[in-house]
This record gives C-alpha cells, sequence and structure tokens, in this order.
C-alpha cells in the first residue's frame, strides 16, 4: 500500500542506520568505546562535542559530493571519529589508544541501544506492505552486527560503507531504490545529516526527511522530525527538507 507524499505516494522508504535506526554517537557509546570503566562522561558535554562534530562531517561530505574535496570514503569517515574523540575529550590522545577507541565504536560488543520510536514504524510499514531497506557509510560488517542486535534482518541492508559508489553519491541512492524495485521518485529517504543525506537524497530525485535526533539543524524549514514515530504524518505533508537558503554550501541552522 502506498504512503501518501503530498498529492502523490511513496512505495518504499530508505532509512540510514546510525542514529536513526541505531543509535550509534551516543553517550552510552563513546563511554563504552572510551571510558568503560570510567569515569563517567558528561552526558551533555558528548552530545554537544557529537552535535559539532555531525556538522562537520556533513559539510565534508557535501564537499565530496560537489567535488570540491574527494568523496568521504571510510577513511574520511575514520577521521570524523577520530575529530569527534578529540572533541570530547577537549584534547588529542594517544595514536594507539585513539586507534583502539574508534575500532571499538565501529565494533562494539554485547548489548547495543536501542531507539523505542523504530520498532513500532517498521511494524506499520511492513503491516502495510511498504518496501524499505537500510543505507549507511559505515563497513558491512559492523552494519550487519548491528542490525542483528536490535532485531532487524541484516539482508534489508542495501547500500554499506565499502560498496561503490560511495554514498552520498547519486548512483548510489539510486541503486539503493533499484534494490527494491522501485523508481527513485517512489522512494523516500530518511536520514540523520542535512546537506549530505536529504539534500543528496533530494538531488538523485529521492523525497527525504531529516530525523533530526541530534538537535543540529533546527532551523530547517520543512521534512524535519525528531521522532521516527512522526515520519508519516510529514510524508504526507509532502516536499522535501529546505533550509532557509537552499542553494548555498553550508548549515541550514
Amino acid at each position: 500500500m502506498p504512503l501518501p507524499y503530498g498529492s502523490n505516494t511513496v512505495e518504499g522508504i530508505l532509512f540510514d542506520l546510525d542514529d536513526v535506526l541505531v543509535p550509534f554517537q551516543t553517550p552510552g557509546a563513546w563511554q563504552w568505546a572510551w571510558r568503560p570503566q570510567g569515569p563517567v562522561l558528561g552526558e551533555r558535554r558528548v552530545r554537544a562535542a557529537v552535535r559539532r562534530t555531525l556538522r562537520a562531517w556533513d559539510r565534508r561530505r557535501w564537499r565530496g559530493l560537489t567535488g570540491k574535496e574527494p568523496p568521504a570514503d571510510l577513511a574520511a569517515l575514520h577521521q570524523h571519529l577520530v575529530t569527534s574523540l578529540f572533541e570530547i575529550a577537549g584534547h588529542t590522545l594517544p595514536t594507539e589508544e585513539t586507534e583502539a577507541v574508534v575500532r571499538r565504536l565501529l565494533h562494539p560488543a554485547g548489548e547495543v541501544e536501542r531507539f523505542p520510536d523504530v520498532a513500532p514504524v517498521l511494524t506499520r510499514l511492513t503491516a502495510a506492505g511498504v518496501a524499505w531497506g537500510v543505507v549507511t557509510t559505515l563497513p558491512e560488517e559492523s552494519a550487519r552486527w548491528l542490525l542483528r542486535r536490535v532485531g532487524v534482518d541484516p539482508s534489508r541492508l542495501l547500500w554499506n560503507g565499502e560498496a561503490t559508489p560511495t554514498l552520498p553519491d547519486r548512483a548510489a541512492f539510486r541503486g539503493a531504490a533499484e534494490r527494491l524495485g522501485l523508481p527513485v521518485e517512489r522512494v523516500a529517504f530518511v536520514g540523520e545529516l542535512f546537506w549530505s543525506d536529504t539534500r543528496a537524497a533530494a538531488r538523485a530525485g529521492l523525497p527525504s526527511i531529516l530525523l533530526d535526533r541530534h538537535d543540529g539543524w533546527p532551523k530547517v524549514l520543512a521534512g524535519r522530525i525528531v521522532d521516527l514515530g512522526q515520519l508519516e504524518t510529514a510524508l504526507a505533508a509532502g516536499g522535501s527538507t529546505a533550509g532557509p537558503d537552499d542553494e548555498a554550501e553550508g548549515d541550514a541552522g
């Protein structure tokens, strides 16, 4: 059953994985990766640091998409996580410690956190016959592990950080939509970054929704939600994410 999208409809959804379906850069995740034995990291400090570095990562990926820098590959993702760690710590760390922390963040063990709004939405979509899949810039092994730990079938993973071309390349979005067996205009994308997720998806022809869990883009004018449970309402309202200066490179926040 198609979902209403303004005066049109969508028949499928592509979800970004990290911080959309699965918590990734959370205070708890950074605590486990860096200081599992304590001291306890300040939650507000971690959230503020992650918000700042995610905005920088968004700009880096966008510049890679527009040809102003090389495409943001797994090496660039690694550097982003290193930058996030140093921002949280307030200073640089020794190389050996830094590499160990990033490795643990990318390859968590044991239980992982869950977003309570995810399972009900996925259940509703599945019951309604809406096709959906998952895309990510994370390595395939990490992505599949995270999906299994939160009860999502890893076969739902359609595109990962080892695939070519790399997200947010237009061909990557279109390739993921094709794997759902649908034309791009019938597939909506839900991501957590403004420029390199939702605007990039829109450039590829997909309706897009910004799930702003980190409150990094409060000035986005349309298509922004803060809880995944708002997805169907946002789709029905129609209109992809738009910022106050949609054609300019930079932040919409």
